[in-house]
């Protein structure tokens, strides 16, 4: 068996097939070897334009020239929406208020959150509803409470 110039070979080095040098797929030839240009890696090259290190147009790996996803406007969220909607838990009728606000403003300005002014409404509609029912409901045991009592006494 024959080992390369230098000695025994590394046992934890994986051994390249059929006696072949590393590949290098950056530049194309053997690891240690020059690349194409003729100056070492790192240096600047002769044409006045900084050396980015990497190959191809400068641009870095990955970025085709030409080829990007289409730029799409970062829409944000209306704040009248999220307000809705934490304040279907404080405050009903506010959450209403504040509900059909949003979605007109969504609607004229193309916002998001449609969904949650929408669930903000229905969440104020529904406890503002509850709470009327709890309200009728105490007039109602207020009122049997006191005529029971005026019935009662001589």
């Amino acid at each position: 068996m024959t080992y390369p110039p230098g000695g025994t070979p590394d046992p934890y080095q994986p051994q390249q097939p059929y006696g072949q040098q590393p590949y290098d797929p950056t530049s194309g030839q053997p690891y240690g070897s020059q690349p194409s240009s003729g100056q070492p890696y790192g240096s600047q090259p002769s044409s006045g334009q900084p050396y980015s290190g990497q190959p191809g147009y400068g641009q870095p790996y990955g970025a085709q020239p030409g080829y990007g996803a289409p730029y799409q406007p970062v829409t944000s969220t209306n704040t009248m929406a999220i307000l809705a909607l934490v304040f279907a838990f404080v405050f009903s009728p506010a959450a209403i208020v504040l509900g059909h606000i949003a979605k007109k403003q969504i609607r004229q300005t193309g916002e998001q959150g449609d969904g949650l002014a929408t669930a903000g409404l229905w969440l104020g509609y529904i406890f503002t509803a509850l709470g009327l029912l709890v309200c009728i409901g105490y007039v109602i045991i207020v009122v049997i409470a006191v005529g029971s009592s005026a019935t009662t006494s001589p």
